[in-house]
């Protein structure tokens, strides 16, 4: 049973924006909190957004004013808007729970390419 399943990847032209669904199984959801991280070629992951399950928002310096983060309770999906994207927004984005100790599940990603 997948846990946490990412959708709407892609490949989009700077300035473009693009939205990641992050669809979480409804006893997670109600539960644990829900983080985007990123993970470029060659590179460490890094932390992009998180939600917690009282609807608190943070964002990473690097996507504030770009990026944001939302939650559909109703269909139990975590959405990450992103506009103004830059080439350097390039990564495989992944979302992944938090908050309770139990609440370490992730999915499996989906590619984002930023590219003129």
């Amino acid at each position: 049973q997948v846990q946490l399943q990412e959708s709407g990847g892609g490949e989009v032209q700077p300035g473009g924006s693009l939205r990641l669904s992050c669809t979480v199984l409804t006893f997670i959801s109600s539960n644990c909190g829900v983080h985007w991280y990123r993970q470029a070629a060659g590179e460490q992951r890094e932390w992009v957004s998180g939600i917690n399950i009282d609807g608190d928002t943070t964002y990473a310096d690097s996507v504030k004013g770009r990026f944001t983060i939302s939650k559909d309770k109703a269909k139990d999906t975590v959405y990450l808007q992103m506009n103004s994207l830059k080439p350097e927004d390039t990564a495989m984005y992944s979302c992944a729970t938090g908050g309770r100790s139990w609440c370490t599940y992730w999915g499996k990603g989906t590619q984002v390419t930023v590219s003129s």
